[in-house]
C-alpha cells in the first residue's frame, strides 16, 4: 500500500514498498495518489542522520534493559561498569537492539562501523534493519546516541528523491536551526525501508 508522508510545512514524501515513489508538497502528492494512506507528522522532514560511532555505541556499549534500571541505572554503560558486567552472547545481542532502537528515537538512520566483530551484535542489527556504511579508524568526537551532540560536523543521507531508498526522519521543531539548539530527541518519527520503525508516543 502506498504512504504520504507529510511534515507540517507541507513536505511530502510518497512511500511505496521500500522505494520512495515521488516527493513534493502534500497537496500534489495526495492529488496523484487519491487512494493512498496519509500520514502526517509534526515539524520537518529530513533524510535523518548517519550515526558516525556505531562501533562505540553497539559493541563498546551496554543498554540496559528497563528491568534493570534499579541496578544499573537507564543510561548506557562503557568502559570499567561495561567490563565488570562480563555479558554473554544473548546480553549483547539485547543490548544491539535496544542500542539500535535508541538510534532510531534520534533520527539516525545508518550507522558508520568498521565491521563489526561481535557476532551476536552482528545478527541483532542486521535485524533491526539499520543500514551499515563503512567508515576508516575511529572518528574522534564523543559517541552519543544524538549525531549532533558528538562534536563532530553531522553527516546526513542526501535529500529523498524518486527512486531512492525509503529511508527518513520526522523531527518536531520549526526549522533546522532549531534542530541543532534542541538536538535529535525531538525525533517524532522514523523510517527504514519503507517501514515505519520508530514513533514517538
Amino acid at each position: 500500500m502506498l504512504t504520504i508522508h507529510a511534515d507540517s510545512q507541507g513536505h511530502a514524501l510518497a512511500v511505496e514498498g521500500e522505494r520512495v515513489a515521488a516527493a513534493g508538497p502534500l497537496e500534489e502528492l495526495a492529488a496523484a495518489y487519491p487512494h493512498a494512506r496519509v500520514r502526517t507528522w509534526p515539524g520537518i522532514l529530513t533524510s535523518g542522520f548517519v550515526n558516525l560511532h556505531g562501533n562505540e555505541l553497539l559493541e563498546e556499549t551496554y543498554h540496559p534493559d528497563p528491568r534493570e534500571a534499579d541496578a544499573l541505572g537507564t543510561e548506557p554503560l562503557t568502559g570499567d561498569a561495561l567490563t565488570a558486567l562480563a555479558l554473554d552472547d544473548a546480553r549483547w545481542g539485547a543490548s544491539a537492539r535496544r542500542g539500535v532502537q535508541r538510534m532510531l528515537a534520534h533520527g539516525t538512520v545508518a550507522a558508520a562501523c568498521e565491521p563489526l566483530r561481535n557476532r551476536a551484535v552482528q545478527d541483532a542489527v542486521r535485524r533491526t534493519g539499520l543500514v551499515l556504511t563503512g567508515r576508516q579508524g575511529r572518528p574522534g568526537g564523543v559517541p552519543s546516541l544524538d549525531p549532533l551532540a558528538s562534536g563532530l560536523p553531522p553527516v546526513t543521507p542526501p535529500p529523498r528523491t524518486p527512486g531512492s531508498a525509503a529511508r527518513f526522519a520526522v523531527f518536531d521543531v520549526h526549522d533546522e536551526a532549531e534542530l541543532t539548539e534542541r538536538g535529535t530527541a525531538t525525533c517524532v518519527a522514523t523510517v527504514l525501508a519503507g517501514r515505519l520503525v520508530f514513533r514517538r508516543r
